[in-house]
């Protein structure tokens, strides 16, 4: 039962789109990521996935709407929802979701960086 410090572990990394493990709840994760640009469209079938912003703005799109989250505001993308988060300034978020989660739903893409790192 350790302290996280949130601030302290987002000075660890640089990497964008590669999430980082900084606690486990049950069977959940919890990842901060930073991210830059446009991710790909994608959807997880069988699991909810929770992004809190903490830094920058961030914009998830939907196929019927966008969201747009400040620092301090949080979703909960359904499963089975079809979203594509970005950012044109950079973000820093975290997210929540079950362990072992594919984050881009098994789409292949440059951007899949399934080997998360704890910090």
């Amino acid at each position: 039962m350790d302290v996280i410090n949130i601030k302290e572990k987002l000075n660890l990394f640089t990497e964008t789109w590669t999430p980082k493990i900084i606690a486990n709840v049950d069977n959940h994760m919890v990842y901060l990521a930073k991210l830059d640009g446009d991710f790909i469209w994608h959807k997880h079938d069988d699991t909810d996935e929770m992004f809190l912003v903490i830094e920058g703005v961030l914009n998830l799109e939907f196929r019927d709407r966008q969201v747009t989250l400040n620092p301090g505001e949080m979703i909960v993308v359904p499963k089975g929802v079809e979203h594509r988060p970005h950012t044109s300034e950079g973000a820093s978020v975290m997210i929540f979701e079950d362990a072992g989660t594919d984050h881009t739903g098994g789409i292949e893409s440059e951007l899949r960086k399934e080997n998360h790192a704890r910090i």
